[in-house]
């Protein structure tokens, strides 16, 4: 589209093409569910046991009683199959990532394969339990409606104690200025690990964007008085751009506290900042998995997410005419977005995630402040209270060096 031609009237806003108030069609699901786990037995392939959790520095399984290590295999296969990005299209949910029923329970009943008693496992709570009568360790593996159990886990990479000198680092560099609470009270080995709830996306879209550019002609300064002021001459053009792209792996959360951040009584909008994560190293489910960690339970559906989806894809498709529009050196002002999304894959996914957290009541309010370590690359992430006594006085200190520097400067060059 040339940069002379007039955007079109009414263009619309984001969203796929279609009928105004037309139902939408219905998914494709692909199923991810683990057959040999759906008992909720995972025993040892080995020696049989159930005693079974995560070795974080091998990224494995491990029999607590024979000490043989597997793992699931990866997930990407499963729901990727033979469609390459370009050519997706329509809506593919993986069975993970199917609406969450609201009749559905956490509160789940497991009959145990070694005894046949009965087992009940709060999912809000814990993905496992133990029978109290034959100690086997039962785990939640089925895909119930209820948002617990996803399609895909990445397992931890980082270890406990590397998360915690990443904190300890974090936090000990940024001391200087920090609350003295905070400082007294910092003990890094309360860290904790956590699985997040994602869904990770694939997609298939294109964008139009239309709007105006100004190239700079002359510019030119005009005395007022005592004052200058600068003005400057520019060509206007109206500038139209298509790109279309693909986008594979695009992670959203998909826990509504987290995505509606309060930014008045937390800091957990850090765990953006600790982005990416390696999705394409992701296991089939298995809640062996969650051993030894908490977890979040998903509580919003692909349609809730579905907006936040075409918000990212809009800021994708200005990046990727950013470079066409380098000559107007004034800039661009977008007028007028269209976003047409042709095909969407999404599986639902826990992430790992190490945290500390600070609770600060000061003046009668309350802040909670956290330090997130990405749990596969390390990246770290975080808040510290500040004290404002210490900000001022290295302020005041500061001030009083830049003016003691400017006198002597003053001296030496009279």
């Amino acid at each position: 589209m040339s940069d002379s031609q007039a955007p079109p009237e009414g263009v619309p806003g984001p969203g796929a093409p279609g009928a105004a108030g037309a139902d939408p069609p219905v998914p494709r699901t692909v199923d991810t569910a683990n057959e040999a786990l759906r008992d909720g037995v995972n025993r040892c392939p080995r020696c049989g046991s159930t005693e079974i959790q995560l070795r974080v520095s091998s990224g494995m399984l491990v029999c607590l009683f024979c000490r043989h290590e597997w793992s699931e295999a990866r997930i990407d296969p499963v729901v990727s199959g033979e469609v390459p990005l370009h050519d997706l299209t329509g809506t593919t949910v993986a069975s993970g990532a199917t609406d969450i029923s609201p009749e559905v329970s956490g509160v789940m009943t497991l009959k145990c394969g070694g005894c046949g008693s009965e087992v009940v496992v709060n999912t809000a709570e814990a993905m496992s339990s133990r029978c109290h009568w034959c100690r086997h360790v039962l785990t939640i593996n089925e895909q119930v409606p209820n948002g617990a159990v996803p399609d895909a886990v990445l397992p931890f990479g980082i270890t406990r104690d590397q998360a915690v000198q990443r904190i300890r680092d974090f936090a000990g560099s940024r001391k200087l200025f920090a609350h003295r609470r905070f400082r007294s009270d910092f003990a890094p080995e309360n860290v904790v690990g956590v699985y997040l709830p994602y869904m990770v996306v694939d997609g298939n879209a294109s964008a139009d964007v239309h709007g105006h550019g100004e190239i700079e002609t002359r510019r030119y300064t005009r005395k007022r008085g005592d004052d200058e002021e600068t003005f400057y001459d520019a060509d206007v053009y109206q500038v139209g751009r298509h790109v279309d792209f693909t986008v594979d792996d695009l992670t959203i959360e998909s826990s509504a506290e987290r995505a509606n951040q309060d930014s008045f009584v937390n800091t957990n909008n850090v765990i953006n900042t600790i982005l990416p994560f390696d999705t394409k190293n992701a296991v089939r489910w298995n809640a062996n998995y969650l051993v030894g960690f908490t977890s979040e339970r998903r509580d919003q559906d692909v349609s809730q997410i579905q907006p936040v989806l075409e918000d990212q894809l809009l800021s994708i498709a200005r990046a990727q005419v950013e470079g066409s529009v380098a000559r107007y050196n004034r800039g661009v002002r977008w007028e007028a977005e269209r976003l047409a999304v042709h095909g969407t894959r999404w599986v639902s996914m826990y992430l790992p995630v190490w945290l500390y957290s600070f609770y600060q009541e000061e003046n009668g309010k309350a802040m909670v402040h956290y330090i997130a370590v990405n749990g596969r690359t390390g990246e770290t992430m975080g808040s510290v209270p500040v004290s404002q006594g210490r900000l001022i006085l290295a302020a005041l200190t500061a001030g009083t060096v830049l003016e003691g520097l400017a006198i002597w400067l003053l001296v030496v060059m009279s």
